[in-house]
This record gives structure tokens, sequence and C-alpha cells, in this order.
């Protein structure tokens, strides 16, 4: 990865940190993203000095604010003319329900929205980059997700764990609409399900369910550096270069959800987050 410059959102934690890590050790200089300038300033330091790799740095984001990731793509871009590999990784659970600051439901916003805009708004570079990949770091609860085109920010009848799961089914069907609107270029794109991590996911925003399904979930749940393990694998791993539109668990191609491969769902998706973001307004 020497050479590479690899973007990872939600990399101050859990598996999003362990993958810029893992990234870092193999040589390519890795950006940060984080919402806190101290938290991502002590994983910079950390990184750096358990890699030996000076070329890790931090920006900044909060990825629920559209205003604020569209800042981000254009801070990346001021300061680097390419990018290798985007890798967006972030994501939260909700128990309740909460809208962000562009007045959308909290989940829908993070974990879909911020990827879909910004993969969008980083797409010129990426492109001048090709060869060039693009990971979505998805989840196996994808197959619980059942999206309501009429009710796409559940603002009736809410359901944190639902919301969830709607929104990893989100992150596989824009990884196979981009996957297609990118064919014939040198962009990839591919989704992954990390493997059941041990992460402080529900714990941070869990609510009741921290006390009762974390402990539980924690004895069988896998390492972060384990879950990092597809997320490496697809961004810097010369057997799946070409690789596109594929769903990946264990570093093996899967079949996601038969409602991931609805052919008209991610197209009606792509529309909609376009509105959504605004994303044809500049």
């Amino acid at each position: 990865m020497n050479g590479k410059i690899c973007v990872v959102t939600g990399a101050t934690l859990g598996i999003g940190a362990e993958t810029a890590r893992q990234l870092a050790q193999r040589g390519a200089t890795v950006i940060v993203i984080g919402r806190s300038a101290a938290k991502s300033a002590m994983t910079v330091a950390r990184m750096r000095q358990q890699t030996g790799n000076a070329a890790v740095e931090y920006m900044l984001a909060d990825l629920s604010a559209q205003q604020d990731v569209r800042r981000l793509a254009q801070e990346f871009k001021r300061k680097y003319r390419r990018l290798d590999v985007l890798i967006n990784n972030a994501g939260i659970v909700q128990m309740a329900r909460r809208e962000s600051v562009d007045g959308i439901e909290m989940t829908l916003a993070v974990n879909h929205l911020a990827p879909f805009l910004l993969t969008n708004l980083l797409l010129d570079v990426l492109t001048a980059s090709a060869p060039a990949r693009i990971v979505n770091v998805s989840s196996a609860l994808h197959a619980q997700g059942e999206i309501d085109f009429d009710d796409l920010q559940m603002k009736r009848g809410y359901n944190g764990l639902s919301a969830y799961s709607n929104s990893k089914l989100t992150n596989v069907l824009f990884t196979y609409e981009l996957a297609r609107r990118l064919a014939g270029t040198q962009i990839t794109v591919n989704a992954l399900h990390p493997g059941g991590v041990r992460t402080n996911l529900i714990a941070r925003n869990g609510g009741v369910f921290k006390w009762i399904v974390q402990p539980l979930f924690n004895l069988q749940a896998i390492s972060a550096e384990q879950g990092a393990q597809t997320s490496v694998y697809l961004a810097s791993s010369p057997e799946v270069e070409g690789v596109t539109g594929k769903y990946f668990a264990r570093c093996k191609p899967r079949a996601s959800s038969p409602a991931s491969y609805d052919e008209q769902a991610p197209k009606r998706l792509w529309r909609m987050s376009e509105e959504m973001t605004r994303l044809n307004e500049g």
C-alpha cells in the first residue's frame, strides 16, 4: 500500500480504527475521519507509534450534518490530489428516534446519506486516481431490513434495531447501484459484513439494550482486529482487483439478502438520496 492514500470514516474507535491501523501498517497514507479533535489526535498519535508510519493524519466531520460532509470533501481535495481507497465505515445505532440538523432521521443520515454524499463528492478525485476502490461496511443484519419508501425516515412506528438493519440494507443497495453506474471505469465498489465485532456501537447508543444485549453479544463476538480483516482485504488485496458490485464476509463473496437484488429498489433509493442530500444542487 506504499504510495496509496486511504480515507476511513469512523476511524477513532472499533473496526474503523483497526482498519486504519492495518492500512497504515502496510505503508498507506491514511486519513482518519472523526468527530472529536482530541480523540482523533490521540488515535493518530497511537497509530503512528504502533506502525512507525508518520503518514497518518485526521480530518474532522460530523457526518450527520450534510454541510460538514461537504466541507470535509472540499478540505480533502484542497490537501490531496488523489484518493486510492475510500472506506465508508462510520455507523450508529439509535434506540430513540432523533433527527439530524438537516431534519433527517439520525440513523439514515449517518449510516446511508453521509456515505452516499461523501462518495459522490469524491468521485472526481477517485476517477483521477483510478484504479481506485470504494468499500462500504454493511452488516449481516441487512437481511432483516425492510425499506418502506413511503416512510424512509420511520416517522411511524420507529424501532432502533429496525432502523439500523434498514440502513445496512441501504448500504448494500447503494453499493450495487454505484457499481452499476461505475461499470467500465477502474473504480470498484463492494460491501461487506465485518462479523459480530466486539465494539461500543450498542453501548454508546443502545439505551437499555446495552445492559442486556451487549454483555451477551460480547461473549461470542470477535475482536475489532478480526472484524477489520475484510475491510482491509477489499482495500488492499490484489485478489479483488477489478472485482466490483459484490457483498463480502470473511474475505469471500457471499449472496446478500433477496431484497438487496430488487432491480428497482436501488434506483429508487438513489433518486430519493439525491433529493435528500441536494446532490445535484452543487
